[in-house]
């Protein structure tokens, strides 16, 4: 059992960058696929990135393709989310999410979930 805890979010203006974290407890945080998904008031969940359990694949949604970059620490338990050329649109609470296999966007393969941090983009 892994448990996660986000941090990193705020307040930035548009076109601004916020880096997040999410922190994992438990020895086995490298063996997980990690990923990134965000839920904006009466919206559906969705999906933002996910990295593989060594680092060397990632994935992202197309609305954030060129603007974000998910990286993971195996070492210090540790992924991030990277975000840069921020929208309003983009304002969302934030959850880190992790999986036992390659999972890509789906959010009922991803076992074990993070309680979110709120990102906001004024514009």
């Amino acid at each position: 059992q892994v448990q996660l805890v986000e941090s990193g979010g705020g307040l930035v203006q548009a076109g601004g960058s916020l880096r997040l974290s999410c922190a994992a407890s438990g020895r086995t945080f490298s063996s997980y696929v990690m990923g990134w998904f965000r839920q904006a008031p009466g919206n559906e969940r969705e999906f933002v990135a996910t990295i593989s359990a060594s680092g060397a694949r990632t994935y992202y949604a197309d609305s954030v393709k060129g603007r974000f970059t998910i990286s993971r620490d195996n070492a210090k338990n540790t992924v991030y989310l990277q975000m840069n050329s921020l929208k309003p649109e983009d304002t969302a609470v934030y959850s880190c999410a992790a999986a036992d296999s390659w999972a890509r966007g789906t959010a009922e393969l991803y076992n074990y979930w993070g309680q979110g941090t709120q990102v906001t983009v004024s514009s």
